[in-house]
């Protein structure tokens, strides 16, 4: 179960690298998936900055657990997809309906899952 949860943390991180690459490579393409549009230089600044860095130090903490057999890696990026997850379904709750709101609640929710269930199996010992 260990092995299988580090891998997971392994593919978790990779996959957020991925993301993180694609705003700061493209952050005008992949801007558009996320429903975000940006403006001038500051726009593409703050994509770069802020969702870029956002999936890299997930990501970079995801790998770091997984590689290092450690759950304490796991703090930083729950602590990020809790607050994104608790604001995602903020706006679920209190704005017009979205059909694209599900998918990254699911998503998230389902990190937050993954994330908790492997803290627990790490600290295992």
């Amino acid at each position: 179960m260990r092995l299988l949860v580090r891998l997971l943390l392994g593919l978790i991180g990779l996959l957020a690298f991925a993301v993180a690459a694609q705003f700061w490579l493209a952050p005008d393409r992949v801007a558009g998936q996320f429903g975000l549009t940006p403006t001038g230089s500051l726009g593409l600044a703050s994509l770069r900055a802020d969702l870029g860095g956002f999936f890299i130090v997930a990501g970079g903490f995801c790998l770091a657990a997984g590689l290092r057999n450690q759950a304490g890696y796991l703090t930083a990026p729950l602590a990020l997809l809790s607050v994104a997850l608790a604001s995602r379904s903020l706006t679920a709750l209190t704005a017009p309906p979205d059909p694209g709101m599900t998918q990254p609640i699911v998503i998230e929710a389902a990190l937050v899952a993954i994330l908790m269930t492997a803290q627990i199996v790490l600290r295992r010992r």
